[in-house]
């Protein structure tokens, strides 16, 4: 199915716009065994940006294995993840996944689970526990299979900052770095949704993940390559857009790709058939944006101390920097000066705000026009 815009999942194809040089950049790390760290806000095309350097290798002996622990609990979890994925991801059937797995995780009895609709993957466990593996074992795996079959792993880890959950997540860490910077046919990229939680695995001089691979710090797509791309996605389904209009979208989201894409998909849908674009049309389709949205962001606020909302409060008024100053605790009520280091921090953790050279700031762009609209007005 031909679809103009995509937002919500990975983006493939003609609908996958620029980032050509972080895509080169990436790919070479990938050919190259170079360990890589993906930082960036929320939906700003990370997962895409992964796949996309991944279609681009040629060389049969690259293997590159993508895998989520968005859903992982524990180091436990995390195991039965990796081992299944570096399995599935190395083979094509189910009864080469089972040889595979014979063949190397031989202390585990492997579980097939197969789809009635032949064209869906099979599933595949181990039920890893305290006593069935040891973890090096299993984090080894890739370099063991990578060794013996003459190829080079790229395992790439999405929503790696879960890990960060753990209980003892700094002993967990400590094993995963032990056993994979000694890997010599594998390597490893590392992202995540969750910016704040991202930086402090990789940034912090205390955590086991400091410096562990190049950084590739991704930066909004540029505004005219948005507004080109917009404009022929409409000229795709006979409907016309000015360039104006366009960059109109790019503006209203920030050049947020997810945003930007399903801005734009509303724009599409609100237009007649064979009328140019208004800009009622993109007026209405940010209103629907806003509603799409909105249950999302309630409940992100949900369980915020007043002292948190007023601080949401100060930023949406124009206060950035110097929270803990007199006259901005006054004027917002935000308590002692002590006080204003426990709710940015939560809020961090929250991704509810984003630190950035010049200040503090919402991290979510159309977060920051819904809370102004919903409590400042």
């Amino acid at each position: 199915m031909n679809k103009p815009f995509v937002y919500g999942t990975a983006v493939f194809g003609e609908n996958f716009t620029d980032r050509i040089k972080e895509t080169k950049h990436l790919r070479m790390n990938f050919e190259s065994g170079v360990n890589t760290i993906l930082i960036s806000p929320r939906r700003t095309g990370k997962t895409s940006l992964v796949y996309r350097a991944s279609e681009q290798i040629t060389d049969p002996n690259i293997k590159v294995i993508i895998m989520d622990i968005y859903d992982c609990r524990d180091e436990y979890d995390f195991y039965e993840r990796f081992a299944s994925a570096v399995i599935k991801g190395l083979a094509t059937k189910a009864d080469q996944a089972l040889r595979l797995a014979k063949s190397f995780l031989s202390r585990l009895s492997p579980k097939i689970s197969l789809s009635p609709d032949p064209a869906q993957e099979f599933s595949l466990s181990f039920d890893i526990g305290p006593k069935t593996q040891k973890p090096e074992e299993i984090l080894n795996l890739p370099e063991v299979i990578a060794h013996k079959k003459k190829w080079d792993i790229v395992i790439c880890i999405d929503e790696f900052q879960q890990v960060g959950e753990f209980s003892d997540t700094l002993t967990f860490q400590k094993k995963l770095r032990s056993a994979w910077q000694l890997q010599k046919n594998v390597s490893y990229c590392l992202f995540g949704s969750k910016k704040h939680m991202m930086e402090t695995l990789f940034q912090n001089k205390s955590h086991p993940f400091y410096r562990f691979g190049d950084k590739i710090e991704l930066e909004p797509i540029d505004r005219s390559e948005w507004t080109d791309f917009i404009v022929s996605r409409f000229k795709s389904r006979n409907m016309n857009i000015s360039e104006e209009l366009a960059g109109a979208i790019c503006d209203k989201v920030a050049l947020y790709s997810s945003y930007v894409q399903q801005l734009a998909w509303n724009v599409m849908v609100d237009t007649e058939p064979d009328k140019n674009v208004t800009v009622q049309n993109v007026e209405s389709g940010f209103e629907t944006l806003i509603r799409q949205t909105s249950s999302l962001f309630k409940q992100q606020l949900s369980g915020l101390t007043t002292y948190q909302m007023n601080y949401l409060k100060a930023i949406d008024a124009g206060v950035h920097e110097g929270f803990a100053s007199a006259k901005v605790l006054e004027d917002f009520r935000l308590g002692s000066k002590s006080n204003v280091s426990r709710i940015e921090k939560v809020l961090l953790d929250k991704e509810l705000i984003d630190k950035r050279g010049d200040g503090i700031y919402f991290s979510d762009p159309v977060f920051a026009y819904w809370f102004h609209r919903e409590y400042c007005i």
